[in-house]
């Protein structure tokens, strides 16, 4: 292959917003070139995120459901864990989905470089080859997307050398199941990582910071899975930190502070799980006009275009919220803007999911939001316990919640825990990106006995006219 290759567009990343950006780049005519530092196409939430947690998570459930359904009249037995053959069999989902992916670029004639990609200018990338031997040195281009993700937050305090203290990646790794657990961080990582080592038997402790967990999640939402993770783990330890870390042949000791709790606790693995950083270093940013903010995000325009005009920025690496969707969404966008098109990124919904049981999942406006705004809002909650289909799955401890508007009656914000909230949660995107009032969503015929109803009644509740819920009229 030449020493310099020409294109029109470049990509760096292969992630959800890396590699729907280049696809839709080729579908818009352009030529385009993928360089990525993994072999595989997917990022880190197919090869190491939301792909494998997901395949987890699922069986963490059955193994929930079949250890409570004697309360139904069907006793399973305890059930048996083949680690091995469920790491394989997680594994084997990561692997269909990357070459499914990579069969699409193929298709579509996307160039694919495993290589590390560093900018010499604002028009050249240069690359290091990981191992493809037909990698060009240098890549001139008329535009480069900036896809790279971010990586696990591992403050120095946890750095200590002992593959005992796991980041995400590890943990999804499945490497055994320990006996005893400590996932530092209550965020939604930490809690879907828990949850899975809680089914297959590990004892969990959660230690968070602050003092509730999902810090900035919707309180109400919060509480029911509070109360359902206090029966899965062994301990939840709020507003409490950890200052330190220590290795020892019998297991990993924690340095606790925090009111009411021991100074010293000993556990067989540690998960950190406090956040994730965006990857802006080592690029060759500093050789082009693009702009980095104090956190580390490059800054980018309602196009996504950074202060360099060839180059545009997509996903984790260009701010919050650090969520795939968002990413493919803004991949979409700044292809489209290359292309000639008029497009923004104008989403005033970005829904985002917890995948514990139960499932946590919010779009728009939280109430908190709709405070600091100063906005006149109303809130409309509807209890699945007054829920049929909810009561078939034994799963009352849900609720379905809006934030409406008191004048127009728009809605605002939706939030829902329960089972199937990330699916749930789509008619709520969809209501408040079309700018729907409450009255449309509570004149449309949901089918019945749903979970989708409780959206329908939730918005009954806000007239005083919910079936299932007696409220005052308003």
């Amino acid at each position: 292959m030449a020493e310099t290759l020409k294109t029109q567009v470049v990509v760096i990343g292969a992630g959800p917003g890396g590699y729907t950006a280049a696809f839709q780049a080729a579908e818009l005519g352009l030529e385009t070139v993928i360089v990525n530092a993994d072999p595989n196409m997917g990022g880190v939430c197919l090869l190491r995120g939301c792909i494998p947690s997901k395949a987890l998570l699922h069986v963490a459930k059955l193994v929930n459901e079949t250890r409570h359904a004697a309360a139904w009249g069907v006793d399973l037995g305890e059930p048996k864990v083949d680690v091995e053959r469920l790491r394989g069999w997680k594994d084997a989902v990561v692997g269909k989905l990357v070459g499914g992916v990579r069969q699409l670029a193929n298709a579509r004639k996307v160039k694919y470089f495993n290589a590390r990609a560093k900018f010499v200018n604002a028009t050249t990338l240069e690359l290091t080859a990981n191992g493809q031997e037909d990698v060009p040195a240098r890549i001139e281009f008329e535009h480069a997307i900036l896809a790279s993700g971010s990586r696990p937050a591992v403050p120095e305090v946890f750095q200590i050398k002992d593959p005992r203290v796991m980041d995400s990646t590890g943990a999804l790794a499945l490497p055994d199941v320990p006996g005893r657990m400590l996932v530092v961080g209550g965020g939604y990582i930490g809690l879907e990582m828990g949850s899975v080592y809680a089914a297959l038997g590990s004892k969990v402790t959660v230690i968070e910071l602050t003092d509730g967990l999902l810090p900035g999640a919707d309180r109400d939402l919060v509480r029911p899975l509070h109360k359902q993770l206090e029966r899965q783990f062994d301990s939840i330890l709020l507003k409490t930190k950890v200052a330190g870390l220590r290795a020892e042949k019998e297991g990993i000791h924690v340095q606790v502070e925090g009111e009411g709790v021991p100074p010293e606790l000993i556990f067989d693995r540690v998960l950190i799980s406090i956040g994730r950083r965006p990857n802006s270093e080592n690029l060759g940013l500093e050789n082009t006009g693009v702009q980095i903010d104090p956190k580390g995000f490059v800054k980018v325009d309602a196009q996504r275009r950074t202060s360099e005009p060839t180059i545009f920025a997509i996903g984790d690496v260009a701010g919050e919220p650090m969520l795939a969707h968002k990413a493919s969404r803004e991949g979409k966008i700044a292809a489209e803007v290359i292309a000639g098109h008029r497009a923004e990124f104008d989403n005033v919904a970005i829904p985002a999911v917890v995948f514990t049981d139960p499932e946590v999942a919010w779009a728009g406006m939280t109430e908190a939001d709709a405070q600091e705004r100063g906005l006149d809002f109303t809130v409309a909650r509807f209890p699945w316990g007054a829920s049929g289909r909810a009561l078939t799955l034994d799963a009352t401890a849900g609720l379905t919640k809006l934030i409406i508007d008191k004048r127009s009656e728009r809605i605002l914000g939706i939030g829902i825990v329960g089972s199937n909230a990330g699916d749930l949660i789509s008619e709520g995107v969809l209501a408040i990106e079309m700018g729907a009032a409450a009255r449309d969503l509570s004149d449309s015929i949901h089918p019945h006995p749903t979970l989708s109803e409780t959206l329908m009644e939730s918005a009954e509740v806000f007239y005083g006219e919910a079936t299932h819920v007696m409220r005052p009229k308003r």
